[in-house]
């Protein structure tokens, strides 16, 4: 079996002060090629977690790896292969989203052609040329995400891209990383969006005051859904796709698609192979967002001590 590409294990982060808080006894696996939603109340040590994987926080205890390599002693070797968004990048406001991207790239040694790689993956075609403070905010966490992928990252760390955005960026950047998990780029995603974890990840894990509450496939931690609705701009196309990867669909009342299966990534597998796009993935039954209140609420009640 293949090395996840991010392991945590017995993680623990002690503050001084006068009640003390800390990130204890923290597990976190994500499985390579998949888009994983790392959910947790404000507070409850996400943003911690992730800079101590990437070596900007140092941790009291505990083990972390990426690709199999710990960290963050030997960070160097595997750091080319990650990129992250952890906070707000500095960008010229004057020079064009493309000026910014050229002098990054140019500043790591990145050949010219990755900038417009990344301008197309994220969307900014036919808006590069534009100053960058004449960004929407969604336009901006779009750029952002385009500079991690000058070393075109086999992992992608993101620490609440859409916080702050109005539903518009929302769904650019939601976009954005769905159609980066199609092309096989490992995603870890920290967010409190929970319809929008939802709709993109495939796993996650659920946390409270440090401790892992939950982890699986996003389908287990509601329910085990057994049907998806699917959406596409072509939805015969999306059948033809769907069939030959021997996936059962059927019309619903609203021009989309249930499919019978409990796991959502073999759908967007069999579309992403055939071409054709998603509008909406979304499983039929129960909701992230009850789940993720229940085991929030029972722990801050005390009733995952240990």
């Amino acid at each position: 079996m293949a090395e996840p590409v991010v392991e945590i294990r017995g993680l623990r982060k002690e503050y001084a002060g006068r009640k003390g808080h800390q990130v204890a006894d923290l597990d976190l696996t994500v499985p390579e090629g998949e888009v994983h939603g790392f959910l947790g109340p404000n507070g409850s040590g996400k943003t911690t977690t992730i800079r101590m994987l990437l070596g900007l926080a140092a941790a009291t205890r505990g083990s972390m790896s990426l690709f199999g390599v710990p960290v963050p002693s030997r960070l160097p070797e595997v750091v080319g292969r990650v990129g992250a968004v952890v906070e707000s990048p500095k960008f010229s406001p004057s020079f064009t989203g493309r000026q910014n991207l050229l002098l990054l790239a140019r500043s790591v040694g990145v050949p010219d052609a990755r900038v417009d790689a990344a301008i197309e993956t994220v969307g900014l075609r036919g808006r590069e040329q534009g100053r960058y403070k004449t960004y929407s905010l969604g336009m901006k966490q779009r750029l952002a995400i385009a500079a991690t992928l000058l070393k075109d990252p086999r992992l992608l760390i993101l620490d609440e891209p859409t916080n702050g955005l109005d539903p518009a960026g929302i769904r650019e950047v939601r976009e954005v990383i769905r159609g980066l998990g199609e092309a096989g780029v490992t995603v870890l995603l920290s967010s409190h969006i929970l319809a929008e974890v939802q709709q993109v990840c495939t796993t996650a894990t659920i946390i409270g005051n440090g401790r892992t509450l939950a982890t699986g496939s996003v389908a287990s931690l509601i329910g085990a859904s057994t049907s998806h609705r699917v959406v596409a701009p072509d939805l015969a196309a999306a059948r033809t796709a769907l069939a030959a990867a021997g996936l059962s669909a059927t019309e619903d009342d609203a021009d989309g698609l249930l499919v019978a299966t409990e796991q959502p990534g073999e759908i967007t597998r069999a579309l992403g192979e055939a071409g054709v796009w998603l509008t909406e993935l979304s499983p039929i039954g129960g909701d992230l967002e009850s789940t993720f209140l229940s085991l929030t609420e029972r722990d801050r009640m005390g009733g995952t001590e240990r």
